[in-house]
């Protein structure tokens, strides 16, 4: 059985991070993976929250100021990598993702050979997404669009953080983690177009997202700031501006 790696990232996400905790611990998959949170900084508690769980299995990483999401699944892939897994999944710390659907992304590496699987909210779905806001429904269709023209691979949702891939596309060395450009939502949009273009096997899955309530806050991403950051690395590595 291949090492496999679960990791959501967080910050400030201390009552909905508990959620995913308390549903992970309680999912199929709990047996088969190990759990790690990155605490991109957080001051509300999250900390505290993640570090009760620590008798149960959870382990964490906590970076001492707020670096961005980027850099917290930098930091998870290098743990990963450090001590051997194979596999890592990437998954929202924000209680979006469903932790019962973690095989039906790993299945496709185990029995498919492939090497980088994306979670769809779209894939061969009608309707779905959950209740999202309007500009964010008009920006998670016009990524993939634009994705799936620079990299001439169909593509129904890039920018959904539900993923899983073998650690060891990164040994190519076309791929380049450690650039400081990619410190924020930039780094998610740039390993899987990498991960295309270089070759490796991609293919998307199907996966719920479940918005949580707006009390509670739907996101932290800026609208135009936000997805400046995760469309420029398709117009960045399109255009040749960066590598």
């Amino acid at each position: 059985m291949p090492k496999v790696l679960v990791c959501p990232v967080a910050f400030n996400e201390k009552i909905k991070l508990q959620n995913v905790i308390e549903r992970f611990l309680k999912s199929r998959t709990r047996s088969l993976v190990d759990y790690l949170i990155v605490d991109d900084g957080s001051t509300d508690g999250t900390t505290e929250m993640i570090t009760s769980y620590g008798s149960r299995g959870v382990a964490t990483i906590k970076h001492e100021q707020r670096r961005g999401v980027g850099a917290a699944i930098r930091t998870a892939i290098r743990y990963a990598e450090k001590n051997a897994y194979d596999i890592i999944v990437i998954m929202a710390g924000n209680d979006k993702d469903n932790p019962e659907e973690i095989p039906e992304l790993l299945h496709p590496i185990s029995s498919e050979g492939m090497d980088f699987v994306q979670g769809s909210r779209y894939k061969g779905k009608v309707g779905t997404g959950g209740d999202m806001p309007f500009y964010r429904k008009i920006a998670t269709r016009m990524h993939p669009w634009l994705m799936s023209f620079f990299t001439g691979v169909r593509i129904t949702d890039s920018t959904n953080g539900f993923r899983a891939f073998r650690l060891a596309i990164l040994k190519d060395e076309r791929i380049d983690l450690d650039q400081p450009w990619l410190d924020t939502y930039e780094l998610e949009p740039y390993l899987m177009f990498k991960a295309i273009k270089g070759g490796h096997k991609f293919t998307e899955v199907f996966v719920t997202k479940i918005y949580p309530p707006k009390k509670l806050g739907y996101t932290k991403m800026k609208p135009f700031v936000g997805w400046w950051s995760i469309l420029k690395p398709v117009f960045y590595l399109g255009l040749g501006i960066k590598k």
